[in-house]
């Protein structure tokens, strides 16, 4: 087995996994953000028998298994092979950190894009651990609050651009020219400097220069996804039905009876806290997600939190919970400085500190709070009535 890393700001995948609390986290990356009913199956029993049997959807519409073993994840990842969900090796899982809007159709430039993306034959050498490819090539942009470096994405008058994350316009490509218009973008980056800054945004803020040509305006942004029957692909080519996971969170069993019970063909997964299952029929609900009513509680970010995370010295989620319908804005609740949950500001923000609250208003992790050394108790009375 691959030695599991603590290392900050890298990410768990599923040959390098993450050493946290609750044992190891190992990350899949879904190919174009689909998995099968019987892959969503087979990884509900892999995360079952190999786990803790926690899954969860990432920031970048990633899924990851909790509490596997050192000694399980050798036989996890051979269940995970079998299943068509993990690349052969560690140099294949890190060429590319690809994101692809997941309500795409078979065909559409979406698709053909992130398939021409994932057939790649290499990552371009040395860029950030971090650094990602974003394919929202739909009729309106899906991804634009979402983290990446490279955008491929719809433009204003109607074709297609790539766009360096941070600029507000890009250059026209097509379908067909995309994939490698992106590679080069990113050797521009490399060849620039980027390395040292370590993300597109930032590397721009800095003063980097753009090639000529990225002067096309992106398209206008899509409504956001929001829990209830959807459609997947253009003009509702397939039924669906979208389901919220509080903090992104579900179990093994939660996810196998609600594939039985709605029939669902497949699942595509989304950086939004939704899964969207393909062909479902309306079902009752396990008590595990979230419907119309109260998606609310996807508004709200909170890590793990202690003791699943072991930089976590406050549990974070029933607070979060306790919360949630108390504060009509953004909230974040950390269990630590890192704020892995939320990288933007939010409206309130608590940190964990040595076993106790901060509070910030209107910021991140690193802002000066306005209340500190609460207890969870006092946390909540802070709240009452505003």
């Amino acid at each position: 087995m691959t030695q599991p890393s603590r290392r900050k700001g890298w990410c768990p995948s599923a040959h390098r996994p993450m050493l946290s609390g609750d044992g190891l986290v190992v990350r899949i990356r879904p190919v174009r953000a689909r998995l099968t009913a019987v892959q969503a199956l087979g990884l509900a029993d892999a995360a079952g028998r190999f786990g803790n049997g926690i899954l969860e959807i990432t920031r970048r519409g990633n899924l990851q298994l909790r509490g596997v073993a050192e000694a399980a994840h050798a036989p996890l990842l051979a269940a995970l092979d079998a299943l068509a969900l993990v690349p052969p090796d560690a140099a294949a899982e890190g060429r590319l950190n690809l994101l692809c809007a997941p309500l795409w159709a078979p065909g559409d430039d979406t698709d053909r894009i992130a398939t021409a993306l994932e057939a790649l034959p290499y990552r371009a050498p040395a860029l950030p651990a971090k650094f990602g490819v974003a394919v929202d090539a739909g009729e309106a942009r899906a991804l634009a609050d979402i983290p990446a470096d490279i955008r491929i994405e719809r433009a204003a008058e109607g074709g297609l651009i790539l766009r360096a994350d941070g600029a507000t316009a890009g250059r026209p490509v097509t379908a067909a020219d995309a994939p490698q218009a992106a590679l080069d973008l990113a050797r521009w980056f490399l060849a620039s400097g980027g390395a040292a800054a370590g993300r597109m945004r930032r590397h721009l803020a800095a003063g980097a220069r753009l090639p000529a040509g990225h002067g096309a305006e992106p398209a206008a942004c899509a409504a956001p996804l929001r829990p209830g029957p959807t459609s997947v692909g253009p003009a509702g080519a397939a039924r669906g039905l979208a389901l919220g996971l509080p903090f992104g969170q579900t179990t093994a069993p939660a996810l196998s009876r609600v594939i039985a019970a709605t029939g669902a063909r497949a699942l595509r997964i989304t950086p939004w806290r939704l899964l969207v299952l393909e062909g479902a029929a309306a079902a009752p609900l396990p008590a595990d997600f979230l419907g119309p009513a109260e998606a609310r509680l996807l508004a709200v970010d909170a890590c793990p939190g202690a003791p699943a995370c072991s930089s976590a010295s406050v549990a974070t989620r029933a607070l979060a919970r306790s919360l949630a319908p108390r504060i009509a804005g953004s909230l974040h609740v950390s269990g630590c400085a890192k704020g892995c949950a939320r990288s933007a500001p939010a409206d309130w923000t608590l940190i964990g500190r040595s076993g106790y609250f901060d509070i910030v208003r209107d910021g991140d992790v690193a802002a000066a709070p306005v209340a500190t050394g609460l207890s969870a108790a006092e946390a909540l009375a802070f709240f009452e009535g505003r």
